[in-house]
Protein backbone atom coordinates (compact mmCIF):
# COMPACT_ATOMS: atom_id res chain seq x y z
CA UNK A 1 0.00 0.00 0.00
CA UNK A 2 0.96 4.09 -0.84
CA UNK A 3 1.68 5.63 2.35
CA UNK A 4 2.13 9.41 2.35
CA UNK A 5 6.19 10.26 3.44
CA UNK A 6 6.47 13.64 3.12
CA UNK A 7 4.42 16.94 3.46
CA UNK A 8 6.43 19.95 2.73
CA UNK A 9 5.03 23.87 2.66
CA UNK A 10 6.53 27.12 1.74
CA UNK A 11 4.87 30.62 1.32
CA UNK A 12 6.22 32.90 -1.71
CA UNK A 13 5.90 36.37 -1.85
CA UNK A 14 6.04 38.04 -5.38
CA UNK A 15 5.65 41.73 -6.35
CA UNK A 16 3.72 42.76 -9.13
CA UNK A 17 5.66 44.65 -11.30
CA UNK A 18 3.39 47.90 -11.47
CA UNK A 19 1.01 48.60 -8.90
CA UNK A 20 -2.41 47.91 -9.84
CA UNK A 21 -5.96 48.99 -8.66
CA UNK A 22 -9.04 46.49 -8.49
CA UNK A 23 -12.84 48.96 -7.50
CA UNK A 24 -12.24 48.81 -3.86
CA UNK A 25 -8.56 47.75 -3.49
CA UNK A 26 -4.97 48.35 -4.47
CA UNK A 27 -2.51 45.14 -5.08
CA UNK A 28 1.68 45.20 -4.80
CA UNK A 29 2.27 42.07 -4.22
CA UNK A 30 0.79 38.38 -4.71
CA UNK A 31 1.13 35.75 -1.70
CA UNK A 32 1.00 32.15 -2.76
CA UNK A 33 1.30 29.34 -0.51
CA UNK A 34 2.89 25.97 -1.73
CA UNK A 35 2.96 22.46 -1.24
CA UNK A 36 4.44 19.20 -1.82
CA UNK A 37 2.85 15.41 -1.10
CA UNK A 38 4.91 12.67 -1.90
CA UNK A 39 4.81 8.38 -1.34
CA UNK A 40 6.85 5.45 -0.97
CA UNK A 41 6.20 4.80 -4.06
CA UNK A 42 8.17 7.67 -4.97
CA UNK A 43 5.88 9.67 -7.12
CA UNK A 44 5.33 13.62 -5.57
CA UNK A 45 2.17 16.00 -6.50
CA UNK A 46 2.10 19.75 -6.16
CA UNK A 47 -0.60 21.50 -5.05
CA UNK A 48 -0.86 25.81 -4.02
CA UNK A 49 -3.18 28.54 -3.63
CA UNK A 50 -3.56 32.21 -3.68
CA UNK A 51 -2.89 33.55 0.38
CA UNK A 52 -3.81 37.52 -0.49
CA UNK A 53 -1.10 40.69 -0.64
CA UNK A 54 0.67 39.37 2.73
CA UNK A 55 -0.19 35.70 5.18
CA UNK A 56 2.22 33.39 2.92
CA UNK A 57 4.08 31.96 6.14
CA UNK A 58 0.81 31.88 8.08
CA UNK A 59 0.14 28.92 5.36
CA UNK A 60 3.27 27.52 5.19
CA UNK A 61 2.31 27.17 9.51
CA UNK A 62 -0.96 25.75 8.97
CA UNK A 63 0.21 23.34 6.44
CA UNK A 64 2.64 21.53 8.75
CA UNK A 65 1.67 22.22 12.43
CA UNK A 66 -2.18 21.74 11.63
CA UNK A 67 -3.14 19.43 8.76
CA UNK A 68 0.61 17.80 7.73
CA UNK A 69 0.17 15.15 11.10
CA UNK A 70 -3.08 14.70 9.40
CA UNK A 71 -1.54 12.97 6.36
CA UNK A 72 0.99 11.51 7.28
CA UNK A 73 1.79 7.44 6.98
CA UNK A 74 -1.83 7.39 4.95
CA UNK A 75 -2.60 6.00 1.85
CA UNK A 76 -2.89 9.02 -1.11
CA UNK A 77 -5.36 7.80 -2.77
CA UNK A 78 -7.93 8.37 0.30
CA UNK A 79 -8.77 11.74 -1.30
CA UNK A 80 -12.29 11.77 0.32
CA UNK A 81 -11.65 10.68 3.53
CA UNK A 82 -8.50 13.01 3.51
CA UNK A 83 -9.97 15.77 2.95
CA UNK A 84 -12.86 15.11 5.66
CA UNK A 85 -10.13 14.57 8.43
CA UNK A 86 -8.27 17.74 7.28
CA UNK A 87 -11.68 19.51 7.42
CA UNK A 88 -12.46 18.28 10.69
CA UNK A 89 -8.97 18.75 12.37
CA UNK A 90 -9.72 22.36 11.45
CA UNK A 91 -12.45 22.60 12.50
CA UNK A 92 -11.71 25.43 15.38
CA UNK A 93 -8.91 27.39 12.88
CA UNK A 94 -11.05 28.13 10.83
CA UNK A 95 -13.81 26.92 8.17
CA UNK A 96 -12.79 29.56 5.46
CA UNK A 97 -9.66 31.58 3.92
CA UNK A 98 -5.93 30.57 4.71
CA UNK A 99 -6.93 27.00 6.42
CA UNK A 100 -9.25 26.24 3.52
CA UNK A 101 -6.93 27.25 0.92
CA UNK A 102 -4.21 25.11 2.81
CA UNK A 103 -6.71 22.14 2.72
CA UNK A 104 -7.25 23.37 -1.09
CA UNK A 105 -3.37 23.00 -1.61
CA UNK A 106 -3.20 19.77 -0.22
CA UNK A 107 -5.86 18.12 -1.83
CA UNK A 108 -5.02 18.93 -5.22
CA UNK A 109 -1.60 18.11 -4.52
CA UNK A 110 -3.27 14.24 -3.62
CA UNK A 111 -5.36 14.62 -6.68
CA UNK A 112 -1.99 15.30 -8.84
CA UNK A 113 -0.03 12.86 -7.16
CA UNK A 114 -2.53 10.27 -7.88
CA UNK A 115 -3.08 11.06 -11.71
CA UNK A 116 1.21 11.41 -11.93
CA UNK A 117 1.38 7.55 -10.09
CA UNK A 118 -1.11 6.30 -12.81
CA UNK A 119 0.25 8.04 -15.73
CA UNK A 120 -2.95 10.29 -16.67
CA UNK A 121 -3.02 14.08 -17.15
CA UNK A 122 -5.08 15.22 -14.29
CA UNK A 123 -8.35 15.95 -16.61
CA UNK A 124 -8.53 12.05 -17.59
CA UNK A 125 -8.11 10.85 -14.38
CA UNK A 126 -10.57 12.43 -13.19
CA UNK A 127 -13.14 11.57 -16.24
CA UNK A 128 -13.06 14.14 -19.09
CA UNK A 129 -15.77 15.35 -20.66
CA UNK A 130 -13.01 17.14 -23.52
CA UNK A 131 -9.49 15.88 -24.20
CA UNK A 132 -7.95 18.32 -26.34
CA UNK A 133 -8.83 21.88 -25.73
CA UNK A 134 -11.38 23.81 -23.70
CA UNK A 135 -12.83 27.26 -24.00
CA UNK A 136 -11.25 30.53 -22.07
CA UNK A 137 -11.52 34.29 -22.11
CA UNK A 138 -9.15 36.67 -21.80
CA UNK A 139 -8.87 38.42 -18.01
CA UNK A 140 -7.44 41.62 -18.32
CA UNK A 141 -8.32 45.54 -18.04
CA UNK A 142 -7.66 46.33 -14.60
CA UNK A 143 -6.97 49.74 -13.50
CA UNK A 144 -3.73 51.14 -13.80
CA UNK A 145 -2.03 54.92 -13.71
CA UNK A 146 -2.61 56.73 -16.88
CA UNK A 147 -4.67 54.21 -18.60
CA UNK A 148 -7.15 55.72 -20.45
CA UNK A 149 -10.20 54.18 -22.29
CA UNK A 150 -8.80 54.51 -25.62
CA UNK A 151 -5.63 52.24 -23.93
CA UNK A 152 -7.92 49.83 -22.40
CA UNK A 153 -9.98 49.53 -25.61
CA UNK A 154 -6.59 48.57 -27.54
CA UNK A 155 -6.08 45.63 -24.99
CA UNK A 156 -9.08 43.87 -25.05
CA UNK A 157 -9.12 44.47 -29.05
CA UNK A 158 -5.62 42.83 -28.86
CA UNK A 159 -6.87 40.00 -27.15
CA UNK A 160 -9.68 39.48 -29.60
CA UNK A 161 -6.85 39.57 -32.72
CA UNK A 162 -5.34 37.26 -31.03
CA UNK A 163 -8.25 34.61 -31.00
CA UNK A 164 -10.35 35.19 -28.22
CA UNK A 165 -14.35 35.52 -28.68
CA UNK A 166 -14.56 36.32 -25.13
CA UNK A 167 -12.76 39.00 -22.66
CA UNK A 168 -13.24 40.27 -19.07
CA UNK A 169 -12.71 43.98 -17.62
CA UNK A 170 -12.53 45.34 -14.30
CA UNK A 171 -15.21 47.99 -13.33
CA UNK A 172 -16.98 49.94 -10.23
CA UNK A 173 -13.89 52.21 -9.46
CA UNK A 174 -15.25 55.12 -11.35
CA UNK A 175 -18.37 57.13 -11.25
CA UNK A 176 -21.18 56.56 -14.01
CA UNK A 177 -19.75 58.94 -16.58
CA UNK A 178 -16.20 56.97 -16.13
CA UNK A 179 -17.48 53.79 -16.12
CA UNK A 180 -19.22 54.22 -19.29
CA UNK A 181 -16.54 55.87 -21.12
CA UNK A 182 -14.92 52.46 -20.69
CA UNK A 183 -17.17 49.78 -21.57
CA UNK A 184 -18.52 51.84 -24.68
CA UNK A 185 -14.67 51.86 -25.47
CA UNK A 186 -14.37 48.23 -25.06
CA UNK A 187 -17.57 47.33 -27.01
CA UNK A 188 -16.51 49.43 -29.72
CA UNK A 189 -13.27 48.34 -29.84
CA UNK A 190 -14.22 44.21 -30.15
CA UNK A 191 -17.06 44.43 -31.77
CA UNK A 192 -20.91 43.25 -31.14
CA UNK A 193 -19.88 39.67 -31.24
CA UNK A 194 -17.49 39.01 -28.53
CA UNK A 195 -18.65 38.50 -25.72
CA UNK A 196 -17.49 40.81 -22.81
CA UNK A 197 -17.82 40.14 -19.20
CA UNK A 198 -17.60 42.26 -16.03
CA UNK A 199 -16.25 41.96 -12.83
CA UNK A 200 -16.83 44.62 -10.17
CA UNK A 201 -14.87 43.36 -6.89
CA UNK A 202 -17.28 44.03 -4.11
CA UNK A 203 -17.62 47.78 -5.86
CA UNK A 204 -20.86 47.85 -4.11
CA UNK A 205 -22.39 47.98 -0.35
CA UNK A 206 -26.38 48.76 -1.75
CA UNK A 207 -29.08 47.50 -4.27
CA UNK A 208 -30.26 51.07 -5.55
CA UNK A 209 -25.89 52.19 -6.30
CA UNK A 210 -25.49 48.71 -7.94
CA UNK A 211 -28.71 49.00 -10.14
CA UNK A 212 -27.78 52.44 -11.61
CA UNK A 213 -24.71 50.87 -12.73
CA UNK A 214 -25.55 47.58 -13.98
CA UNK A 215 -28.89 49.30 -15.69
CA UNK A 216 -26.07 51.68 -17.67
CA UNK A 217 -23.87 48.49 -18.38
CA UNK A 218 -27.29 46.46 -19.61
CA UNK A 219 -27.16 48.52 -23.57
CA UNK A 220 -23.26 46.99 -23.84
CA UNK A 221 -24.58 43.50 -23.65
CA UNK A 222 -22.39 42.14 -20.92
CA UNK A 223 -22.25 38.30 -20.34
CA UNK A 224 -22.29 38.92 -16.36
CA UNK A 225 -21.72 41.18 -13.87
CA UNK A 226 -19.19 39.64 -11.08
CA UNK A 227 -18.94 40.07 -7.69
CA UNK A 228 -21.38 43.42 -7.39
CA UNK A 229 -21.07 42.53 -3.76
CA UNK A 230 -19.39 41.81 -0.62
CA UNK A 231 -18.76 37.39 -0.99
CA UNK A 232 -21.13 37.51 2.46
CA UNK A 233 -23.77 39.65 0.89
CA UNK A 234 -26.11 36.85 -0.51
CA UNK A 235 -29.52 38.66 0.35
CA UNK A 236 -28.42 41.58 -2.47
CA UNK A 237 -26.51 39.29 -4.76
CA UNK A 238 -30.50 37.93 -5.15
CA UNK A 239 -32.17 40.99 -5.29
CA UNK A 240 -30.01 42.07 -8.20
CA UNK A 241 -30.27 39.00 -9.65
CA UNK A 242 -33.89 39.09 -9.48
CA UNK A 243 -33.95 43.18 -11.22
CA UNK A 244 -31.40 42.65 -13.59
CA UNK A 245 -31.30 41.05 -17.02
CA UNK A 246 -27.40 40.76 -16.62
CA UNK A 247 -26.72 37.20 -14.94
CA UNK A 248 -24.69 37.92 -11.83
CA UNK A 249 -21.63 35.87 -11.61
CA UNK A 250 -19.94 35.11 -7.95
CA UNK A 251 -18.40 32.68 -5.55
CA UNK A 252 -14.96 32.92 -6.48
CA UNK A 253 -13.54 33.59 -2.63
CA UNK A 254 -16.71 31.21 -1.46
CA UNK A 255 -15.91 28.11 0.13
CA UNK A 256 -17.43 24.80 0.90
CA UNK A 257 -20.79 23.31 -0.44
CA UNK A 258 -22.58 24.52 2.32
CA UNK A 259 -22.07 27.74 1.63
CA UNK A 260 -22.66 27.15 -2.32
CA UNK A 261 -25.75 25.81 -1.69
CA UNK A 262 -26.98 28.71 0.28
CA UNK A 263 -25.96 31.16 -2.64
CA UNK A 264 -27.86 28.39 -5.17
CA UNK A 265 -30.77 28.07 -3.13
CA UNK A 266 -31.40 32.19 -2.55
CA UNK A 267 -30.99 32.73 -6.41
CA UNK A 268 -28.05 34.56 -5.84
CA UNK A 269 -26.13 33.90 -8.90
CA UNK A 270 -26.24 32.38 -12.28
CA UNK A 271 -22.99 31.14 -12.59
CA UNK A 272 -20.43 30.23 -10.30
CA UNK A 273 -16.90 30.90 -10.35
CA UNK A 274 -15.64 28.27 -8.00
CA UNK A 275 -12.27 28.39 -7.67
CA UNK A 276 -10.41 25.04 -6.46
CA UNK A 277 -7.53 26.50 -4.69
CA UNK A 278 -9.93 28.50 -2.50
CA UNK A 279 -13.52 26.25 -2.04
CA UNK A 280 -11.87 23.48 -0.57
CA UNK A 281 -9.59 21.28 -3.37
CA UNK A 282 -10.93 19.55 -6.20
CA UNK A 283 -12.69 17.43 -4.23
CA UNK A 284 -14.98 20.12 -2.66
CA UNK A 285 -15.21 21.96 -6.53
CA UNK A 286 -16.34 18.58 -7.44
CA UNK A 287 -19.03 18.22 -5.26
CA UNK A 288 -20.14 22.26 -5.32
CA UNK A 289 -19.93 21.63 -9.43
CA UNK A 290 -22.71 18.34 -8.84
CA UNK A 291 -24.96 20.50 -6.97
CA UNK A 292 -24.31 23.55 -9.32
CA UNK A 293 -25.65 21.11 -12.33
CA UNK A 294 -28.68 19.86 -10.21
CA UNK A 295 -29.98 23.57 -10.25
CA UNK A 296 -28.93 24.10 -13.87
CA UNK A 297 -25.81 26.60 -13.04
CA UNK A 298 -22.80 26.74 -14.83
CA UNK A 299 -19.32 27.16 -13.71
CA UNK A 300 -16.63 29.77 -14.77
CA UNK A 301 -13.63 28.91 -12.10
CA UNK A 302 -11.49 32.15 -11.39
CA UNK A 303 -7.65 32.31 -11.40
CA UNK A 304 -5.38 29.48 -11.87
CA UNK A 305 -5.74 28.22 -15.42
CA UNK A 306 -3.24 26.13 -14.91
CA UNK A 307 -5.23 24.37 -12.80
CA UNK A 308 -8.55 24.99 -13.70
CA UNK A 309 -8.23 24.01 -17.48
CA UNK A 310 -7.98 20.57 -15.81
CA UNK A 311 -11.56 21.03 -14.38
CA UNK A 312 -13.50 22.33 -16.56
CA UNK A 313 -12.17 19.81 -18.96
CA UNK A 314 -13.54 17.07 -16.73
CA UNK A 315 -16.54 18.63 -15.51
CA UNK A 316 -19.74 18.84 -17.77
CA UNK A 317 -21.70 21.92 -16.85
CA UNK A 318 -18.46 23.93 -16.59
CA UNK A 319 -17.95 26.89 -19.81
CA UNK A 320 -14.96 28.78 -19.97
CA UNK A 321 -11.37 29.20 -17.88
CA UNK A 322 -10.09 32.45 -17.40
CA UNK A 323 -6.88 33.12 -19.16
CA UNK A 324 -4.51 35.41 -17.85
CA UNK A 325 -2.15 36.79 -21.60
CA UNK A 326 0.90 37.53 -19.33
CA UNK A 327 2.56 37.40 -15.84
CA UNK A 328 1.55 40.65 -14.41
CA UNK A 329 -1.48 40.07 -12.61
CA UNK A 330 -1.62 36.15 -11.82
CA UNK A 331 2.43 36.12 -11.36
CA UNK A 332 2.24 33.18 -10.35
CA UNK A 333 3.08 31.50 -13.29
CA UNK A 334 6.34 32.74 -12.88
CA UNK A 335 7.15 30.07 -10.23
CA UNK A 336 6.16 26.79 -12.59
CA UNK A 337 8.57 25.00 -15.66
CA UNK A 338 5.84 24.86 -17.99
CA UNK A 339 3.11 27.27 -19.31
CA UNK A 340 -0.10 26.09 -20.87
CA UNK A 341 -0.62 26.85 -25.32
CA UNK A 342 -3.33 28.76 -26.48
CA UNK A 343 -4.81 28.59 -29.97
CA UNK A 344 -7.91 30.36 -31.13
CA UNK A 345 -8.91 31.45 -27.65
CA UNK A 346 -9.12 27.88 -26.23
CA UNK A 347 -6.73 26.04 -23.59
CA UNK A 348 -4.88 22.80 -25.29
CA UNK A 349 -5.21 20.46 -22.86
CA UNK A 350 -1.71 18.74 -21.49
CA UNK A 351 -0.22 15.27 -22.08
CA UNK A 352 2.32 15.04 -18.87
CA UNK A 353 0.79 13.48 -16.46
CA UNK A 354 -0.97 15.18 -13.45
CA UNK A 355 -1.36 18.94 -14.16
CA UNK A 356 1.42 18.54 -16.03
CA UNK A 357 4.17 21.03 -14.89
CA UNK A 358 6.10 21.12 -11.41
CA UNK A 359 7.52 23.70 -9.40
CA UNK A 360 10.66 26.11 -11.10
CA UNK A 361 13.26 25.25 -8.19
CA UNK A 362 15.06 28.92 -9.00
CA UNK A 363 12.15 31.04 -9.10
CA UNK A 364 10.76 29.49 -5.62
CA UNK A 365 14.58 30.35 -3.87
CA UNK A 366 14.11 33.63 -5.50
CA UNK A 367 10.24 34.32 -4.24
CA UNK A 368 10.04 32.14 -0.88
CA UNK A 369 9.64 33.41 2.33
CA UNK A 370 11.78 30.88 3.64
CA UNK A 371 12.91 27.22 3.31
CA UNK A 372 10.17 24.19 2.85
CA UNK A 373 8.56 23.21 6.21
CA UNK A 374 8.25 20.07 6.93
Amino acid sequence: MSQITAVRARGISIPLDSVTSLSSRVVKARHYGIVEVEANDGFKGIGFCYVGSTGAGFFAQVVTELLSPVLMGQDPYRTEGLWAEMYQEALLQGRAGTVVRAISALDTALWDRNARAVGLPLYKFLGAVNCESVPAYASGGYFLAGKTPAHLAAEMRGYVDSGFTAVKIKVGKHDIAGEEARIAAVREAIGPDTILMLDANNAWSDLPTALRFVQMYEKYDPYFIEEPFSPDDIDNHARLAERSPVPVATGEIEVGRWRFKELLMAGGAMILQTDAAVCGGISEFRRIAATAASHGVTLCPHWFHDLHSHLVAATPNARYVEYFADDQVLNFRRLITKQLQVAQGRILLPTEPGLGFDFDAQAVERYALGPWSH
